[in-house]
């Protein structure tokens, strides 16, 4: 089973451009965030403060191996999810999608006010970082890039469509 995959850094429309996209394919969405919180029997942000980040990506990885395992649809992976390496050669096969986005962009729509567990510093310096660090890896790892910076989602996931069908 091959899932349709989309990463990206927080901020980028990944759930967004995601829900859309499945519905244009007429297929079903899945995001692994939502999954951990199913795992954890709470929230995100609840796991990192409660039992840190290195469960949160045991949980995350664990997700993600279960959701490309069971999922043929579009699946939304958290934006931390790709560093695992494990994560990295599951999606191999897949059509891995990555939504680029600015970093302006990324602050805009994240929010500086929400529950981002690793934002909660200087967020805007936090996330040009985080940034910063995985785009090489979003990069590697797409099989296709698309920018939603000033975009409307619905755009996005038209010009997706046309991506995959090429």
């Amino acid at each position: 089973m091959t899932a349709t995959v989309i990463i990206g850094p927080p901020g980028a429309g990944k759930t967004t451009v995601g829900r859309l996209l499945a519905e244009r394919l007429g297929v079903e969405f899945r995001d692994t965030d939502s999954d951990v919180e199913a795992i954890a029997g709470k929230a995100v942000s609840d796991v990192f403060v409660e039992d840190g980040e290195e469960r949160f990506r045991e949980l995350e990885a664990e997700a993600v191996r279960a959701a490309l395992a069971e999922h043929g649809g579009v699946l939304s992976l958290g934006g931390g999810a790709v560093l695992a390496e494990e994560v990295q050669r599951l999606l191999a096969g897949h059509t891995v999608i990555y939504l680029a986005v600015g970093l302006t962009q990324a602050v805009q729509r994240v929010g500086l006010a929400q529950a981002r567990p690793l934002l909660v510093l200087n967020p805007r310096s936090q996330l040009k970082k985080l940034m910063d660090a995985r785009r090489p890896i979003y990069e590697e790892l797409a099989t296709i890039t698309v920018s939603t910076d000033e975009r409307d989602p619905g755009d996005v996931a038209d010009e997706i469509v046309k991506a995959i069908a090429r």
